[in-house]
């Protein structure tokens, strides 16, 4: 541990630079519109719905991830032989999906020209897919992309995940701890960083009650792509076709109730099913293009990309990635946390997020305004797609600007995009 607090140490020196060089002033620039900039004219997502219980518990990722095609090409009205490129993330598809998700595209309407590309950055893998396509247009490379991530944990979760390490990587000490279980390093987080269960607990009420709040109002309904589904009931093993219109882990709980949870990973732990992300299911997608070519095809343009960064922290203290990510982006962007209207963390662990929050000085009514993966659900390739729409939307909807979307990364990384919402 004595390596890991001084390499800690040394990351929280150089954030501690990098947010002392952000100025504010540069909020202004951001704001204006250049023919070269990447903008979204689409973000949607399906709903999200719980692993192994929930209304996709049935149905392939693949077969999410066609529906989430689908609905972004009839809401954008895009031609599909215009769109070059198509990234998508997953963390646990055998195979990496690739087959698969070319098969959705085909599938979906996008012609055989269309490119087709699976990767895997853990639970970044929806935002880096996001990511890949933007620089791939600001280079030249493209014209116009889609970035995606999708997962079934229903299908796919499970102890395969994690492959068996050989003997030269068992035998170095930063290398094994890659596989340590994500629970085990947030609980010893949690420890080590003095988190208390009811903190814990008491955030993770709060976004249960702001994700139903939103949810009663209807404000998830515009990125929301509902899919006709095959579902299984498990009481009479009748195949049914469900329309699935809403996120199901949605659910009335209080602190109070948090705090009769058992302790999932250690008998004097703080962390348990209620106060971490949901194991879940889902699909998102975003169309992205020159905001040239957006005005010449008459592109409906939602947002735009500005920057995004990706940094590597010790794989043990993994949750503490946003923390690191987050000022990066921004000086990227050439703005402060001030300058920034709503941040979307993901919620991996109640403890995680509010530890990043606290250390970054963020206001809390400024962090999912809307609830996070704790309240709706993590599908971990999905995830940093679907980020995109919901604070697009939601910074339209309360005529604000300027938004973040970030999420720790397993292994020991961190990862942060930097948006403007039009």
């Amino acid at each position: 541990m004595a390596n890991q607090a001084g390499t800690t140490s040394a990351a929280q020196s150089r954030v501690s630079q990098v947010a002392s060089h952000m100025q504010p002033s540069g909020r202004p620039s951001l704001l204006e519109k250049h023919p070269d900039d990447v903008v979204v004219t689409a973000a949607l997502r399906t709903p999200i719905t719980k692993g192994g219980k929930g209304g996709f518990k049935d149905t392939a990722g693949a077969d999410l991830l066609h529906g989430a095609f689908v609905n972004l090409i009839q809401r954008s009205g895009i031609d599909p032989k215009l769109v070059e490129d198509i990234a998508v993330g997953c963390v646990l598809a055998p195979g990496g999906g690739a087959t698969e998700f070319r098969a959705a595209a085909l599938a979906a309407g996008f012609p055989d020209s269309t490119g087709v590309k699976s990767l895997n950055r853990q639970c970044s893998s929806g935002l880096m897919a996001v990511t890949d396509i933007a620089n791939a247009i600001k280079s030249g490379m493209i014209e116009i992309g889609v970035g995606a991530g999708v997962e079934s944990m229903s299908t796919q979760y499970g102890p395969g995940a994690v492959t068996e390490f050989s003997e030269l990587l068992e035998n170095h000490k930063s290398a094994a701890e890659c596989k340590v279980p994500m629970g085990q390093l947030s609980e010893q987080m949690a420890k080590d960083k003095g988190i208390s269960r009811k903190d814990q607990d008491a955030f993770a009420a709060n976004s249960y009650k702001k994700a139903i709040e939103a949810q009663k109002k209807g404000l998830f309904d515009q990125e929301i792509a509902p899919l006709k589904v095959k579902w299984e009931d498990p009481k009479t093993e009748e195949t049914k076709e469900i329309t699935v219109s809403r996120d199901d882990g949605v659910r009335e709980v209080t602190a109070e109730s948090l705090g009769k949870i058992r302790a999932a990973f250690a008998k004097d732990g703080t962390i348990h099913a209620g106060n971490a992300s949901q194991v879940s299911d889902g699909a998102a997608a975003v169309l992205l293009m020159k905001r040239s070519t957006a005005e010449r095809l008459g592109q409906q343009i939602i947002g735009k990309f500005v920057q995004a960064s990706i940094v590597g922290v010790p794989p043990l203290l993994m949750g503490i990635g946003p923390w690191k990510a987050i000022p990066v982006a921004l000086e990227k962007s050439g703005i402060s946390t001030d300058d920034v209207d709503i941040f979307e963390i993901n919620e991996a662990f109640a403890s995680q997020c509010l530890w990043c929050a606290n250390e970054l000085g963020l206001p809390h009514e400024k962090i999912n305004p809307k609830g996070g993966a704790i309240a709706f659900g993590h599908p971990l390739g999905c995830t940093g797609a679907r980020q995109v729409s919901t604070l697009l939307y939601e910074l339209k909807r309360t005529n604000k600007q300027v938004g973040v979307t970030s999420m720790c990364v397993g292994t020991g990384m961190g990862m942060a995009a930097v948006w403007v919402a039009e």
